[in-house]
């Protein structure tokens, strides 16, 4: 693959996998917009990893105290630690089921199309904007409980659908259910961990045995760029959290929706 291409692509997924405008949404558009061919599921592997390795050394401390909670869990202590663990595991399983029937009926396949993105880009933007105008801003990470788990990792599987935006659906959960908006993003992001490893390994499935020295080079280089990259995201998102909404994502959003809807449709 080009550098160029991979460059854009693995940039483009680091950036976009942990705002709430949908990471899905724009690989599927891309090779679509450059007139280039699909990138491939190695490069897809190599993404999720980047971005994966990105998120748990942003919240090294949280990821520290996720793995101790489980071997808490696993060996019979009850803290707050295995608590918190076990949440993350159970808003982790209805994305998971969700993903393996997606992939068995097809469904995956069948709704990467720039008209269902356009309308899941302006429907669940304005959905976000709604969310955050009206929830309160008076939870913090340690009020998270059983029903707040179960309600955001619902909200999460939603996310499958391309152009949805699986920080931005769990994102609006949290604001509905009383969050801070940084307390929010960090549990989303907390979230993201568990799913973008079993979205990893599903897709690693359909690679074994397929790779050669040339796309392992390809897969490295897009790897390292989606690191950077969603690494320096978080980290201004984050940042910005603290003084801002998520109004500046909200237009983005609405903005390419029309756009896409337009094109969709002309």
């Amino acid at each position: 693959m080009p550098l160029f291409q991979l460059s854009i692509l693995a940039l483009v997924q680091g950036i976009t996998e942990f705002l709430p405008i949908s990471s899905s949404g724009h690989l599927i558009l891309l090779p679509w917009a450059l007139g280039t061919p699909d990138q491939g599921l190695m490069i897809d592997v190599a993404v999720h990893v980047g971005t994966l390795f990105a998120v748990m050394l942003f919240f090294r401390r949280d990821v520290a105290r996720i793995l101790c909670g489980t071997i808490h869990l696993l060996t019979g202590r009850r803290t707050p630690d295995a608590a918190f663990a076990g949440l993350i595991a159970i808003a982790t399983i209805p994305v998971v089921l969700a993903g393996f029937l997606f992939k068995v009926t097809g469904l995956e396949q069948a709704m990467r199309s720039v008209a269902l993105i356009g309308w899941t880009m302006l429907g669940f933007g304005i959905f976000l904007y709604w969310a955050d105008r009206r929830g309160a801003t008076t939870r913090t990470i340690a009020d998270w409980r059983l029903r707040d788990a179960i309600v955001m990792g619902l909200w999460q599987a939603v996310a499958l659908v391309p152009g949805t935006s699986r920080s931005g659906i769990t994102i609006t959960a949290s604001r509905l259910l009383g969050f801070r908006r940084e307390d929010g993003a960090r549990i989303s992001m907390l979230m993201s961990i568990p799913t973008i490893i079993a979205s990893g390994t599903l897709l690693a499935t359909d690679v074994v045995g397929q790779a050669d020295w040339a796309a392992a080079k390809d897969a490295a280089i897009a790897a390292l760029l989606a690191f950077g990259a969603a690494y320096v995201a978080l980290g201004l998102m984050m940042r910005l959290l603290r003084s801002i909404s998520f109004t500046p994502y909200v237009i983005y959003r609405v903005v390419l929706g029309i756009v896409l809807l337009a094109i969709a449709y002309s």
